[in-house]
Order: C-alpha cells, then sequence, then structure tokens
C-alpha cells in the first residue's frame, strides 16, 4: 500500500500572506525609539511593553491592513524580528 505524501511546508512570507503573528507578542521596550505613550503598558515595577489591546494583537496594528501604525517608532525588537526568519515561522505555526 502507498500513502500519498501531502507538502505541509508553509508558504514563503511576503508583505502579502504575513498575517502579523508577531503582533501577539509581547514586545519589552529595552529602548527608545519614540513609541506614541498611548501603546505603552507599565507594570506595578515602571517595566514597559506594547500595549496590547482585548483582542490580544498590539494596540499599534491596524486591523483592516495588518500594517503597523507607528512603523518609523516601533520598538527595537520588532525592527529586529525578520520576516520569514525562524522565529517568525515558528510563531505562524502556532496560530494556523
Amino acid at each position: 500500500m502507498t500513502i500519498p505524501l501531502k507538502d505541509v511546508s508553509l508558504p514563503e512570507v511576503s508583505c502579502s500572506n504575513c498575517r502579523a503573528c508577531c503582533c501577539r507578542l509581547e514586545v519589552l521596550l529595552i529602548t527608545d525609539t519614540g513609541v506614541p505613550e498611548r501603546h505603552i503598558a507599565r507594570d506595578e515595577w515602571g517595566g514597559e511593553t506594547m500595549r496590547r489591546l482585548e483582542d490580544g494583537w498590539c494596540s499599534a496594528l491596524d486591523r483592516d491592513t495588518f500594517l503597523c501604525t507607528i512603523y518609523e517608532n516601533r520598538p527595537w525588537i520588532c525592527r529586529e524580528f525578520e520576516m520569514g526568519s525562524d522565529e517568525c515561522l515558528d510563531e505562524r505555526a502556532e496560530m494556523l
């Protein structure tokens, strides 16, 4: 008996199919990039993170376009999180 193989690989990530999976991660603000106050959450010890709304997504994410509304002032971690990297693919796999 032969069992046909099914291609289960994820498609290459591009701007048109990104789905902003990383925008559900907790983002620590460790450098000053000019993130507007309305997008900053502070814990009881003064630690700063990107604020997330009730739906779990980053408050700076435009829900219609899935684009960052503060792209030029996005946190350092967001700048370093590379689209299509191993970390990106791991997050996408978890969301599927």
